[in-house]
């Protein structure tokens, strides 16, 4: 249980979901952590958690989209601990709609909200690393990258889908940028997962529409936030020196 032992790991919506779990995934392998998140309760919450579970967390209450909140979240967590290790861009949503009906307003939330934090915090974060000649870059893409069925044939999900997509193109390109100072970009890739937003939607999918996410995830199941972080967690660690540029799915075979 130290597979990032002593290492500072950034992560970005840490509040509840997936982020959270990722939160307390990398604070059990011994990682020290600054987190942020909009949401405050929840985000106390995850550090309280943490500190329960023997671990150590700070904390910036803001949206990772605005450029200053970034700024205080990776170089506050660089100043406070005189290093960083990890980032893990996971602030992501989405707001449905098919495309002859979704607004202009909506179709820029969903890729501010995606895009300009991970891009914010890379560019925040790559200069600590590049100086130190290590580090492990992880965001969150999606499996919705390729478009996904349920919501694309039910309300629709183009903004979403486009994002994620962008976050593969992101770390494809981010990867090669930084591979000479030895550090690594990925993404992991989650389907359709059990969280605390996403999964009552998810199972009254399964169990009321033809195209539902356990019909189509060859699992034929719901995956879990533990599941993802432990993908996260691979990534962070030294058994993924050699993985670079990678998108790697959890989602149940899709």
């Amino acid at each position: 249980m130290a597979r990032v032992r002593d290492k500072v790991a950034v992560v970005t919506g840490a509040a509840n979901g997936l982020g959270r779990a990722i939160a307390l995934r990398l604070a059990a392998e011994g990682a020290r952590l600054a987190l942020a998140d909009i949401e405050a309760d929840g985000l106390a919450s995850t550090v309280a958690a943490v500190a329960d579970g023997g671990g150590t967390a700070t904390s910036v209450v803001g949206d990772i989209t605005d450029e200053a909140v970034a700024g205080e979240l990776v170089d506050g967590a660089a100043a406070h601990y005189g290093q960083i290790d990890i980032l893990v861009n996971n602030v992501g949503g989405g707001r449905d709609g098919k495309i002859w009906e979704l607004s202009v307003e909506d179709w820029d939330f969903v890729l501010r909200l995606n895009l300009r934090g991970t891009f914010l915090c890379t560019r925040l974060a790559a200069p600590h690393m590049m100086q130190r000649r290590q580090g492990r870059i992880i965001c969150l893409s999606s499996g919705a990258r390729e478009g996904t069925p349920w919501t694309a044939h039910y309300q629709g999900g183009a903004p979403y889908a486009a994002a994620k997509a962008g976050v593969h193109g992101f770390i494809r390109d981010v990867a090669m940028e930084l591979a000479e100072y030895k550090i690594t970009v990925n993404a992991v890739a989650p389907g359709p997962i059990d969280t605390e937003r996403a999964g009552a939607v998810l199972r009254r999918l399964n169990e009321t529409v033809e195209l539902s996410p356990n019909r189509l995830t060859p699992l034929g199941r719901l995956g879990q936030p533990e599941e993802v972080a432990n993908a996260v967690l691979f990534l962070a660690s030294d058994e993924a020196s050699y993985v670079t540029g990678h998108t790697l799915a959890v989602a149940g075979g899709r």
